[in-house]
């Protein structure tokens, strides 16, 4: 991997999927899988919200708005179907992480330092393997927090949070990945290793968050030519077996299957050791 300046003081903070009512979405990643409230809010484009698990990292969910105005949502959705969209990336200087990702060679998107409390910019998935990533600089009372549950906020299915322990990205070349995620947004290598032919690579940043990049000949045909495409969320949660809509895969892991939770597959295990002994979490690549 060739050396390149990373971003100083840089966080994973988010995943964000996208779904065409945030309602149907809500029931999986509030209730079954129990997560605490943030918020939420609308712009031209998309009203979306956001919820937090046991050790830290978040799942926002995106459904369009006011599309007339911002189309890209409703576009993505119309290309892609609903599932995964981005990951969000926190910054204390955005400007000044521009400068530096464009120096690495990136070419950010979408760039908006206009406003006091809520700088944004993107890199295309052509230059983030197969997944928008963002960048963001949030000032204080620019981000949400502290607002109160809405009423219509699932109970939880059980009472322990569960905690969202990565985002499992498959990828063509690990090399141009790691580029990416290790080198320019300044991932540090909590593990990797090859396992039944596919490789895998952890990274993690303060806070909890976690993306395992994967690569080899078993994902090929389920990348299908994509530079990327996001395989699992990986869950700790009590009961895994009774969260509706999940198969036991192996005697510790289950999956629900993209079909069943709005384009997302997730993977479940009421501790993290499962997912340490096999990079997908269980024995096969499934479709």
């Amino acid at each position: 991997m060739a050396v390149i300046s990373a971003v100083p003081d840089i966080v994973l903070d988010h995943v964000a999927v996208a779904v065409e009512r945030q309602a149907d979405a809500w029931p999986r990643y509030a209730r079954d899988l129990p997560s605490s409230w943030i918020g939420g809010g609308s712009t031209a484009g998309f009203t979306s919200s956001q919820v937090e698990y046991a050790n830290g990292m978040k799942v926002e969910v995106l459904e369009p708005f006011a599309v007339d105005q911002n189309d890209f949502l409703r576009r993505f959705l119309d290309r892609n179907g609903q599932g995964p969209h981005h990951l969000t990336y926190k910054v204390k200087d955005l400007a000044g992480a521009l400068e530096i990702v464009e120096a690495a060679g990136y070419r950010p998107v979408g760039v908006d330092l206009s406003s006091p409390w809520w700088k944004e910019a993107f890199l295309h998935p052509k230059d983030a393997p197969g997944i928008v990533v963002q960048l963001a600089q949030a000032a204080e009372g620019g981000d949400w927090g502290n607002e109160d549950d809405p009423s219509w906020f699932p109970a939880p299915r059980v009472g322990e949070a569960a905690a969202l322990l990565h985002v499992a990205h498959a990828v063509a070349d690990i090399d141009d990945a790691r580029r990416l995620f290790e080198g320019l947004l300044a991932g540090k290598v909590a593990d990797e290793g090859d396992a039944d032919g596919v490789r895998v690579v952890d990274l993690v940043w303060d806070g909890g968050g976690c993306v395992r990049l994967l690569a080899g000949a078993p994902l090929d045909e389920w990348l299908g030519g994509r530079a990327g495409r996001v395989h699992h969320l990986a869950f700790t949660t009590v009961d895994p077996g009774g969260v509706p809509s999940a198969t036991g895969r192996s005697d510790t892991v289950h999956e629900i299957e993209p079909d069943d939770n709005l384009g997302v597959r997730l993977l479940l295990s009421a501790t993290p050791e499962p997912f340490r002994h096999h990079p997908l979490g269980y024995g096969s690549v499934h479709g």
